[in-house]
């Protein structure tokens, strides 16, 4: 997605990796414990293999809406008519029906636009889709089905993710998912956090229950009534629960004493922060993984 080039040939979350620390190198961002990485969808995956490739860069890591691998947890027929729909050319007003379904909760296509400029939350986001499809090379069919691919051949086994958490610190982890994912689904969430070694108690938040985090625990956080685009859907929550999760991993830079942290260098000019522009859309995440 995007202006990169799109050559034919298999795609991987790894080389997307890959080409992820490549920027990050060229930007000068290679501080111990420098990095905060926010991954949504296949960007979540694709900040899997940052925490493979280099642990001891990542100061946070934020992995939202995503999978260690996808599984079929909707039935044999339903899961097979869904990533059937994903490829067969259809009119835009039922491409755009598919996408508001598995991307968002009804409650939040059906409610006042946020920003007021158009009459529901759904209209805004269709005429977005519409504007992206119409950049014919920036959103092509061959890049997306190659995407699309690429996010279900990733899969990292329970022995990788708990060397993942392991070498980045599960203090340092957080998962976030939405109950009604339909893209994602959330025993995804369940199971990523579980194999990471998080024990699979969530905080819901949408209730307002937090079912207990012990400390060195990762964090999980549930949205039970939303879909798979969480900055969307709760967008005041969702950033306040990850300023809140940075300003404590900065907090535990400083009690570390880490030298590459932003709070461990305080004249120097910025921290290296990703937020969903390096490991997410890198990963092309406006496209509907």
């Amino acid at each position: 997605m995007g202006e990169s080039d799109k050559p034919l040939l298999r795609y991987s979350t790894s080389e997307m990796a890959k080409d992820a620390i490549e920027i990050f190198d060229h930007l000068c961002w290679t501080g111990k414990r420098e990095l905060h990485v926010i991954g949504p969808s296949m960007g979540g995956m694709i900040a899997q293999e940052l925490g493979l490739l280099i642990p001891e860069r990542i100061a946070s890591l934020t992995l939202l809406s995503t999978a260690a691998r996808i599984v079929n947890t909707e039935g044999f027929i339903e899961n097979l008519r869904n990533r059937i729909n994903l490829f067969i050319p259809k009119p835009v007003d039922q491409q755009l029906a598919v996408a508001k379904r598995n991307l968002f909760s009804q409650e939040w296509l059906e409610a006042a636009d946020v920003e007021g400029a158009w009459p529901t939350n759904g209209d805004r986001f269709a005429a977005q889709e519409i504007t992206k499809r119409r950049n014919t090379t920036g959103f092509t069919r061959k890049g997306f089905i190659l995407q699309a691919i690429a996010a279900g051949w990733h899969h990292k086994s329970p022995d990788q993710l708990m060397t993942l958490a392991d070498k980045v610190g599960r203090d340092r982890i957080q998962v976030m998912h939405g109950g009604r994912d339909r893209m994602v689904s959330a025993p995804h969430g369940d199971v990523l956090v579980r194999e990471l070694g998080g024990g699979g108690q969530s905080q819901d938040q949408d209730q307002d229950q937090d079912q207990g985090r012990g400390q060195d625990q990762i964090r999980y956080v549930r949205f039970e009534n939303c879909g798979h685009v969480l900055p969307w859907e709760k967008r005041e929550e969702f950033t306040r629960l990850l300023e809140d999760f940075i300003d404590d991993v900065e907090e535990l830079n400083r009690k570390e004493a880490v030298a590459g942290s932003a709070s461990a260098r305080a004249s120097a000019p910025a921290t290296a922060e990703t937020v969903g522009e390096t490991a997410g859309q890198t990963a092309g995440q406006n496209s509907a993984l």
